[in-house]
């Protein structure tokens, strides 16, 4: 009871009320969401990855472990999501929204107070999670990029919208200054900071004004396949998967639990940044995060099973 409590108190309330402010935002004055859409993408992002990044405990040898699982992971996701997609017959662009609110999840702002709540600010696991949120943030400027333009863009210019994300530049940037303990001049690292704070509410915000542009046609069967992959199947998997790579102990569970937070924000920004079912990708959001009180709560006590 006391993660339930823990997870709506300081996940769900405050992201609901940064959404709910986004909508009233909207409905009184019209905002451009698009601007935001590339506040966020350009500058926001960039901002907290190199943060997160120069200021964290990496070491190789728990990235390749964590890498090795997070590949595993992604294509075993992706693969049942596209059965999934293929049962379904999607079409165009909603091909791509179903499987970005699956394989996308929210690996930063909502999973990195969770880790620390689970493991008591262990720095291994938050370590882990690091990493996690490097290849989540690194897949949707990429990838994701790719998926939503793949059916209407011919590749030289998809490819060339990719070239021009800064988080592709920003995170081997950062990991060299990291592992070469590289000084960041002072006025420049407050800078980065001002800047990264502003991330969590502008996406949250960008998010809410999206949910307060629409006709609230709820895609319920959509959505409702949409949480039960990635609430339900992701965490399943996770357990396979570290199970079949014989991972244990925390490095274990922080993969587990790294596995079962809801959609991740990336997917409305890529639904919006490039048209592509806006509408069903904002939904998702906003309830697999609602519904994850419930769902991580049970995962974080199956965690006690894993040796």
């Amino acid at each position: 009871m006391s993660y339930f409590v823990h997870i709506l108190l300081n996940n769900v309330i405050p992201l609901s009320l940064l959404i709910g402010l986004g909508i009233a935002l909207q409905r009184a004055f019209q905002l451009d969401i698009k601007t935001l859409s590339k506040l966020n993408f350009y500058l926001f992002s960039p901002a907290i990855m190199f943060l997160m990044l120069y200021e964290s405990e990496l070491s190789f040898g728990v990235m390749f472990q964590v890498l090795l699982f997070f590949f595993v992971y992604f294509f075993a996701l992706f693969g049942l999501t596209e059965i999934v997609i293929r049962l379904r017959r999607y079409g165009g662009g909603m091909r791509s929204a179903m499987r970005n609110s699956v394989i996308f999840y929210n690996s930063a702002n909502y999973a990195i107070p969770l880790n620390q709540l689970v493991f008591v600010g262990d720095p291994f696991t938050l370590s882990i999670q690091i990493i996690i949120m490097m290849m989540q943030n690194l897949i949707p400027n990429t990838y994701g990029i790719y998926s939503v333009n793949a059916h209407r863009k011919p590749l030289k210019e998809t490819m060339r919208t990719i070239l021009s994300m800064p988080v592709i530049y920003i995170i081997p940037i950062a990991l060299f200054m990291r592992v070469f303990h590289i000084p960041v001049p002072h006025p420049i690292y407050i800078s980065i900071d001002y800047i990264a704070k502003g991330f969590i509410a502008t996406a949250l915000v960008t998010l809410g004004i999206q949910l307060g542009t629409m006709k609230w046609r709820i895609q319920l069967s959509d959505v409702a396949i949409s949480n039960v992959l990635r609430l339900c199947v992701g965490p399943l998997l996770g357990f396979a998967v570290v199970w079949a790579l014989g991972f244990h102990g925390d490095m274990a569970k922080a993969l587990v639990l790294s596995c079962a937070v809801p959609t991740s924000l990336s997917s409305v920004l890529l639904a919006v940044e490039f048209d592509n079912e806006p509408e069903f990708a904002s939904q998702a959001v906003f309830s697999s995060t609602v519904f994850s009180i419930f769902t991580v709560t049970f995962v974080i006590y199956c965690l006690q099973f894993i040796p």
